[in-house]
């Protein structure tokens, strides 16, 4: 074995162990994500069925209260039937149960604060429960590759560099796009789903006590959400496949994605489509509208932009794409930077349309990212 080999396959060893070691390191902190957690739901549960009890502790006490306000006003009224003592009795009962109502309430205020405190502290656990399996994630990947066989890593650093980082990609968009999709279905409809549950239960008991006008406004609110949610479920499905590519095509499919990414981002999108617009294959089609998106996230994540302009440009033999932004741009062509893999992902998207791609950008002038495919009619 030669001396490159051996000093190779030595710091790969060192590598390797470094990583193993840090990787239980990061599933550490995952279990004690997981359990915190699982204590954070435990405590949500008592919470949200201690603001369900005062929720109905409230409306009784306001019901009393209404009840002790009528005989109070009964009885003030008839000095032929009541008393002064009768009078004292029935101011007596009308200011407790007032005042049972005001430190109900209060204590429903704090129970709602406390609710949404905890809501939003699962939401930062889970945050960092994603972060560390990402991260653990990629260093399995990378562990697979680099524990392979060392005393072939020379020639397969010159001969299979390309395909070791495609398929290091592949695997970790996989990852990112099974993540993001669990987020979208957990911060979504399942945050619905579950606030829904509850909010039937309430009108359920609203429906026992036949307090009809609450039942209402509750009904209501329910019907609202409901509708929110499929929204939230069309929006998820529509990020997988939009359909409308298929019914409607291409052009129609963008301006709807341009509108959705200005009503998000708040950046100001300008659409513009010059020369004959022709219908491509289903699967060109597909493609050109990921680039778009992809070119909009990078926009999004990475430019710190308040405008962005597409133009696509048919012509007789190749379509255009130019996605053009006022952001901050940058100095150095990030094509090879492991942290943005979106420009990663465009260059292999429009190599294997057989297309050529430009980027050019300059500092606080922005980034222009030029697109030219092959044009095939479906």
């Amino acid at each position: 074995m030669d001396p490159l080999t051996v000093d190779i396959n030595r710091i790969f060893s060192n590598a390797i162990r470094v990583m193993e070691d840090s990787k239980y390191q990061i599933y550490e902190v995952c279990e004690s994500a997981r359990s915190e957690r699982a204590a954070l739901e435990k405590e949500l549960e008592h919470v949200l069925q201690q603001t369900v009890q005062m929720i109905e502790q409230v409306d009784k006490l306001e019901m009393e209260y209404r009840y002790a306000r009528i005989r109070l006003t009964d009885v003030s009224r008839d000095f032929t039937r009541y008393g002064e003592l009768d009078i004292k009795k029935a101011y007596e009962k009308a200011t407790l149960i007032q005042l049972q109502l005001a430190t109900s309430r209060e204590q429903e205020k704090h129970l709602k604060m406390r609710r949404d405190d905890l809501q939003l502290r699962m939401r930062n656990v889970e945050k960092n429960i994603e972060r560390a399996e990402s991260i653990a994630s990629q260093m399995n990947v990378v562990l697979e590759y680099l524990s392979g066989d060392l005393d072939n890593v020379t020639r397969i650093l010159e001969s299979a560099k390309n395909r070791q980082l495609l398929g290091l990609k592949i695997i970790l968009a996989q990852e990112e796009e099974r993540k993001r999709i669990a987020r979208e279905i957990h911060d979504g409809p399942a945050q619905t789903l579950a606030n829904l549950a509850l909010r039937t239960e309430i009108a359920e008991r609203m429906a026992a006590k036949q307090d009809y006008d609450l039942i209402q406004v509750e009904l209501s609110d329910l019907k609202g959400q409901v509708r929110s949610g499929l929204e939230e479920i069309r929006k998820i499905i529509f990020n997988l496949r939009p359909m409308a590519l298929d019914d409607l095509g291409l052009i129609p499919t963008l301006r709807k994605l341009l509108q959705d990414f200005e009503e998000k981002t708040k950046i100001h999108t300008i659409f513009e489509v010059s020369g004959k617009e022709v219908r491509l294959s289903s699967s060109m089609e597909a493609a050109i509208y990921r680039l778009t998106q992809e070119a909009l996230s990078n926009v999004q994540k990475h430019a710190s932009a308040s405008r962005v302009t597409i133009m696509l440009s048919f012509r007789v033999n190749n379509l255009q794409i130019k996605v053009k932004d006022n952001g901050r741009g940058f100095i150095r062509m990030p094509s090879t930077d492991q942290q943005h893999y979106g420009i990663i992902g465009m260059y292999e998207r429009v190599e294997l349309l057989e297309g050529v791609i430009d980027i050019q950008s300059e500092v606080d002038k922005g980034t222009e990212i030029t697109i030219e495919i092959p044009l095939k009619k479906s």
